[in-house]
């Protein structure tokens, strides 16, 4: 049967995406194991035991942290999931950027227009305008072009996906985003537009 718009599930793993994302970034390491249903949950995280720094880094050493930094952009997310946008919007918010959140697409395209985001995080099925027609109606204005859009949602079948492109959606992401994912967006939106490279003749 083909998968209608309506929500799911309620939770679709961000909050875990966020706690992968804050351990891994102080070089550390999470896992999860479970003997099976009913039978409870078990979570070992290991974080590195590191000397107190005795000396402060030079200008060089900040400078190469700064330029590995993803550049500071304006991050519109939109989802019905309140929990699941302010989890996702945390985690952009983390990586340098400004954020809104919008609760449904009707919402998204108003804040659009008054916040024109560099990026909006797009999800599909939401109530009054979903996430296709929200995108439709940001693309027909005037401004509509500049913001690079990508779907982030619970539906990454092929027939999704040609969908999403044929709305206006710049790429598609299924949920749970993996950070390294948003990082590039985020880094560098206008990549998303690029045309894949040719492959050479056979």
């Amino acid at each position: 049967l083909k998968p209608t718009l309506d929500k799911v599930d309620s939770g679709l793993g961000i909050g875990l995406t966020l706690v992968k994302f804050l351990v891994e970034m102080h070089g550390g390491t999470i896992e999860a194991a479970s003997e099976g249903l009913n039978r409870g949950s078990e979570f070992t995280l290991r974080l590195p035991i590191e000397s107190v720094v005795t000396t402060a880094p030079d200008a060089e050493q900040w400078n190469e942290v700064e330029s590995s930094l993803p550049k500071r952009c304006r991050v519109l997310v939109a989802d019905d999931n309140v929990d699941a946008a302010e989890t996702l919007g945390m985690l952009v918010r983390m990586m340098g950027s400004d954020v809104q959140i919008a609760a449904d697409g009707r919402q998204a395209i108003a804040m659009a227009e008054q916040f024109r985001p560099n990026v909006i995080l797009m999800d599909i099925g939401m109530p009054h305008i979903d996430g296709y027609e929200a995108t439709r109606q940001i693309r027909r204005q005037p401004w509509g072009s500049e913001a690079v859009i990508v779907a982030l949602t619970g539906w990454g079948q092929e027939e999704d996906r040609r969908r999403s492109q044929e709305a206006g959606f710049d790429g598609h992401l299924t949920k749970p985003a993996e950070p390294a994912e948003l990082q590039q967006i985020l880094a560098n939106p206008t990549r998303m537009r690029e045309p894949a490279p040719s492959q050479p003749d056979a």
